[in-house]
């Protein structure tokens, strides 16, 4: 991390349409204020994409690669400091703060933990969650949380945010992870920090993972800070490798199709099949005899200098020649304790009195990073335009991809009936592969096909509203990651 004054942002799109918001709600900028120092602090603008996870989804806890693209719709996040020790959040919009548009979380309360990781992170979740209606802010005041533990940021002023945004929530397009990372660089502005976009991705993924208590991966993060326009990132979890960005062909589009069933990844199913993985992952260090240290109650550290702790670097064909048979494919949370005594996952548990799936979880990030390496080689090596046979396999790869998320348990009818439509449609009307997308159990159906498609991709959903009774929204479009600008000072 680089201290400096950053200077004023570049030209940041749609930045026009921010101010407006801005204005309309000039008041919140200058009420509570104690000195007129406070009404003319500079305010900081931060912005952040949503991401469409073209491949990889869930395997990224494993270790897989993914290819994520940026999307075209952003949150903005503007930062004030303040006399007043609080942190203050306002949201105009109902999608994030649902019936408390402003909440007041004050800084004593928030700072006062014990000075050890573990408490620390603890009592801020604690006191974060206290709330269900106003928990949203918990990815806001997150970033402040471990600005301040890791990074020694004097809170000695307090801060006013106002957030906005118009990615839509719980549809698996990591509005979170924008959210997070739009009030970073806002908050690097404020503070005068300098953050590579990595860095801002990991600090952002340690938020969600101990403040706010989603045990996700790291590629949400790393596509809304790293992510290129019209690009597809290759982003090695492993933890998180930056392996550069894969341009689509001229004639090829995506489209991101909103099931209307919400998705978030602190529910039971995305964590079940996440505990699942690392239970197969201890459970096959058992078989190759690796060293296992017990660290305390349900967690091990596992040394494994085969495989590096991820189940992604096991081939297919290790799989089924030395593993497959030894995953059950089923076991009660009590039964994997006692016999193996826990896993090497450090933000999730295994719970004694639940059954989880184990064999099935363990698989999809072995298949899945193998789909997704034969992914990014067809389109590097088709750069300029893609024959009708790279395209029935690109589209194979998603179908694949698709029905082991449902091996997985983690599909969903509305994701299911989607993905039906765009495949009886089919290569005759432009479109070639469909898959859910994300953490899964509902969200976003990612479809590959060519930009003529669109008005079978319109047909497409006016037939799943009418069959289903939800309301659907398209996806398509762009936006560079946050870390292509810095935060902009507005006054």
């Amino acid at each position: 991390m680089r201290q400096s004054s950053p200077p004023l942002a570049p030209q940041i799109p749609d930045i026009a349409d921010f101010r407006a918001v801005i204005a309309a709600h000039a008041d919140f900028f200058k009420a509570n204020t104690n000195t007129p120092e406070d009404i003319a602090a500079p305010i900081y603008v931060g912005r952040a994409p949503g991401r469409l996870d073209l491949m990889g989804g869930i395997a990224d806890y494993s270790g897989s690669l993914v290819l994520e693209l940026p999307l075209g719709v952003e949150t903005w996040v503007a930062a004030q400091a303040t006399s007043v020790s609080e942190l203050e959040v306002f949201s105009p919009q109902l999608a994030y703060s649902d019936s408390m548009p402003l909440v007041k979380v004050p800084f004593p309360a928030l700072f006062t933990a014990e000075n050890q990781a573990g408490s620390y992170y603890q009592t801020a979740r604690k006191l974060l969650n206290q709330n269900k209606q106003s928990s949203w802010v918990a990815y806001v005041a997150g970033v402040l949380v471990v600005l301040h533990h890791e990074y020694g940021v004097s809170l000695s002023c307090g801060v006013r945010l106002l957030v906005s945004s118009a990615i839509p929530v719980g549809k698996g397009l990591s509005s979170s992870a924008a959210l997070e990372v739009a009030t970073l660089q806002a908050l690097c502005g404020l503070y005068k920090l300098e953050l590579s976009g990595r860095e801002m991705a990991l600090l952002c993924q340690k938020v969600e993972n101990l403040v706010v208590g989603a045990p996700c991966g790291i590629m949400d993060q790393m596509t809304v800070a790293c992510g290129k326009q019209d690009h597809l990132l290759a982003l090695l979890c492993q933890p998180a490798e930056l392996e550069g960005n894969v341009k689509l062909p001229p004639e090829v589009q995506v489209w991101g199709i909103d099931s209307g069933i919400s998705h978030a990844v602190s529910g039971a199913d995305y964590v079940s099949v996440r505990i699942g993985a690392f239970m197969g992952y201890r459970i096959i260090a058992e078989r190759m005899g690796l060293k296992v240290e017990q660290l305390g109650p349900g967690r091990v550290k596992i040394e494994d200098h085969t495989y590096k702790g991820y189940l992604a670097n096991i081939t297919p064909a290790q799989w089924t020649e030395s593993f497959r048979d030894w995953i059950p494919v089923e076991v009660s949370g009590q039964d994997f304790l006692t016999k193996w005594g826990g896993i090497s996952d450090l933000v999730t548990e295994v719970n004694p009195t639940k059954r989880y799936a184990v064999r099935q979880p363990t698989a999809h990030p072995i298949y899945e990073h193998q789909r997704v390496q034969q992914y990014r080689t067809i389109l590097e090596n088709n750069r300029v335009s893609l024959a009708e046979s790279d395209l029935l396999t690109l589209g194979r790869l998603m179908y694949e991809s698709h029905q082991s998320y449902n091996w997985c348990s983690m599909g969903s009818a509305g994701t299911d009936r989607l993905v039906e439509l765009v495949k009886q449609a089919g290569p005759d009307k432009g479109l070639y592969g469909a898959k859910i997308t994300g953490g899964g159990s509902g969200g976003t159906v990612a479809v590959l096909g060519l930009k003529e498609a669109s008005v079978t991709i319109s047909q497409i959903v006016a037939q799943y509203e009418l069959e289903s009774g939800r309301a659907s929204l398209v996806l398509t479009g762009s936006a560079p990651g946050a870390a292509t600008y810095r935060a902009a000072q507005l006054i």
